[in-house]
């Protein structure tokens, strides 16, 4: 069953490696060494300095190179959030309109339209109290692990968001990586081509099992019918699901669940983190909220239930003082007739982005997925060459950087992922090199 950490040992005055010496002239500043257990380096830096290599050997070729890899965003902010936002600077220039520190979960006029807009306009019962604003769901997904327990078995989807594995091991969850870069402690849970890239409900007992839908990084997207499988699994045993839907709002068929919080039960076993990253191009702004139910409880070591929503208060009010009161003005304004419009433009710019490459992989034929519920299209690799092979191609022949599967778990080898993110002019730039490669699939 999932456990609450509902409390951290005292640091040894008696750590093991301290020489006689060190003892005895006083302590000494250590380092957690679990971050040195992970791999190489973070995904995106990784691409990054690769990228700036390239750059570095191949100077008159650096100014063509175009970025389909990270997500950021490249559209500005809708007007309506602009508006707001230059509004709320205003109001803190004055005495009588100023605001200082806000409620560490975020003010109420936010979370109400939150709850308005994205559930009860759903048909989903939740109340303002378990919303909790934040700077983005990346950050929130790291976070909880401070108010679950370190002995959790954790189920970790293969491909992943490289945050959900990286967390985890920076907490100390995990032992070493192996060869193929999974981490000892935690359960990875394929995505497959043959189901969809959809993890399959697993048969062995989880405690807490993250999941991401629409999905990053290979664009797919969950049923009801497997959502609900998800939630009976959590149930009958007695885990925690973390939901990450920070792409919803890409998702183009009614018929497919929003949030977890659609399905019956759900209120009871999951947490879900959302953002304003994608949607309303906040990525340089930051704002984004996590859903805490108060009926969602966790157990300590001695069996006694805790509502996770009063942990997770706690925690926010401790280690936080809260969004700011201007990027809170600019995500209350997404919310307003204007800012809706403006919003969904936005996703249809980046979604006839993603229609575009889509058919310019196809063109060179590859086998394409993803890229119609969220803003990422996921690839196979032409036969016989790896992840990172395929990324130095569209480096070195097109000046096209892109995400290598593997980057996101061993799950990922044989695949890439191209971001729809982007201007315009940029894919379309992108799709006509893509044609011209030298190296095409054999």
């Amino acid at each position: 069953m999932a456990v609450a950490n509902t409390h951290l040992p005292a640091p040894s005055r008696h750590a093991p490696g301290l020489t006689a010496v060190n003892r005895y002239h006083g302590f000494m500043a250590t380092i957690n060494e679990h971050y040195l257990k992970l791999k190489a380096g973070y995904l995106f830096p990784e691409i990054a300095r690769r990228v700036e290599q390239f750059k570095a050997a191949n100077p008159e070729q650096a100014p063509r190179i175009i970025s389909c890899g990270i997500g950021d965003v490249t559209e500005p902010i809708p007007e309506a959030a602009q508006q707001a936002m230059h509004e709320a600077v205003d109001e803190l220039g004055k005495r009588a309109t100023f605001h200082g520190y806000g409620p560490p979960t975020g003010y109420e006029f936010l979370r109400e339209a939150i709850i308005e807009h994205d559930f009860h306009a759903h048909g989903i019962d939740m109340s303002a109290g378990e919303v909790f604003l934040s700077d983005g769901s990346k950050g929130d997904c790291g976070a909880v692990l401070d108010i679950l327990g370190p002995n959790n078995r954790i189920g970790i989807t293969d491909p992943v968001y490289p945050v959900y594995v990286d967390t985890n091991v920076m907490i100390g969850r995990t032992g070493e990586a192996d060869d193929a870069g999974r981490y000892a402690g935690l359960t990875y849970l394929p995505c497959t081509e043959q189901h969809g890239f959809v993890a399959q409900v697993p048969d062995v007992p989880l405690d807490v099992v993250y999941l991401c839908f629409p999905n990053n990084p290979t664009g797919s997207m969950i049923t009801r019918d497997q959502l609900q499988q998800w939630v009976e699994y959590a149930h009958a045993n007695d885990a925690i699901i973390l939901y990450d839907v920070a792409y919803q709002a890409f998702i183009s068929d009614s018929s497919l669940p929003r949030s977890i919080y659609e399905i019956d039960g759900a209120t009871t076993c999951a947490m879900e983190f959302h953002s304003f990253s994608k949607n309303g191009g906040f990525t340089g702004v930051r704002c984004g909220y996590t859903v805490c139910p108060d009926a969602l409880t966790a157990a300590t070591s001695s069996g006694e239930r805790v509502p996770l929503n009063k942990l997770w208060t706690r925690r926010w009010a401790t280690k936080s003082n809260g969004v700011s009161w201007p990027v809170q003005r600019g995500a209350a304004a997404l919310y307003s007739e204007t800012g809706q419009e403006q919003v969904r433009a936005l996703i249809n710019h980046y979604m006839g982005n993603a229609k575009l490459l889509r058919k310019g992989c196809e063109a060179l034929g590859l086998s394409v997925f993803g890229g119609e519920h969220a803003p990422y299209v996921w690839v196979k690799t032409p036969e016989g060459m790896t992840s990172w092979q395929w990324f130095d191609v569209m480096l070195e022949q097109a000046n096209v950087v892109i995400t290598p599967g593997s980057g996101f778990g061993s799950c990922g080898e044989g695949y890439f992922r191209i971001s729809a993110f982007n201007t315009r002019s940029n894919v379309e730039e992108v799709v006509r090199r893509m044609g011209q490669l030298s190296r095409q699939p054999a």
